[in-house]
């Protein structure tokens, strides 16, 4: 007599289809999880070390504009510095200016917080403007080296560097409500549109900041040149 067949049991492997095919797909799935998962860790791995890297590049060239100066320092004294190849260079910064763009983004930063710092005490337009502008001329000074070659490279200026455009938009932004609360005060004359007396103001900053850096009217302390300037300023926005 024949063996009767049984429906849905797959003889190789002595169970029904349907519950092979359930245990299959959660082996599946369990497998796919955890090659996820390990993708996952090893992606950011690979980044943290991306991340690493890059960052050592941008302390080995500052450090080089610092002691040797932002012209003298090529490419070649970086990657020598570090112990890479210049490809490896290139695919983290398309030229030595690009490193300097971090310093920019950083400067442009630093002068958002003071700004919004300012706009959140009580002070007069004129006591708001000499701390700002004393406490950036502070900064400036303490690595004279680095705001030269900030300058040489045009790391801030949103000409040479358009991707600085909306951080150099952002501070002039405030110092506009900085401005724009003096006139509100009665300090700070409303004859003149309150975007204009913020490029005056920052364009005035900046000459005196390009001028100390590249010692063009001869050696001079910043903080000084700058406390004449927003001095000047004030005295032509009185109402």
């Amino acid at each position: 007599m024949g063996r009767a067949k049984i429906a849905g049991v797959n003889p190789a492997a002595g169970q029904p289809s349907a519950t092979r095919s359930r245990r299959a797909t959660k082996l599946d799935r369990t497998q796919s999880s955890g090659n996820w998962a390990g993708d996952r860790k090893l992606l950011g791995l690979r980044e943290r070390k991306k991340a690493r890297l890059r960052q050592e590049i941008i302390d080995t060239a500052l450090r080089l504009f610092r002691k040797r100066g932002y012209e003298k320092t090529r490419i070649d004294d970086i990657v020598q510095s570090l112990e890479i190849s210049q490809p490896t260079f290139f695919r983290y910064f398309p030229s030595k200016d690009a490193v300097l763009g971090e310093v920019g983004r950083r400067g442009f930063a630093c002068i958002t917080d003071h700004l919004k710092n300012e706009l959140s005490s009580e002070a007069t337009t004129a006591e708001h403007l000499r701390r700002l502008y004393q406490e950036l001329a502070r900064h400036a000074e303490a690595d004279r080296p680095l705001w030269q070659a900030v300058v040489l490279s045009g790391a801030m200026d949103p000409v040479r560097s358009p991707n600085m455009r909306e951080r150099k938009e952002c501070a002039l932004g405030l110092l506009r409500e900085i401005l724009a609360q003096g006139q509100k005060r009665g300090d700070v004359s409303r004859a003149i549109p309150v975007e204009h007396l913020a490029e005056f103001m920052e364009g005035l900053y900046n000459t005196v900041v390009r001028q100390w850096a590249v010692d063009l009217t001869g050696p001079h302390k910043l903080s000084d040149r700058v406390s004449s300037a927003v001095d000047f300023f004030l005295r032509g926005v009185r109402p």
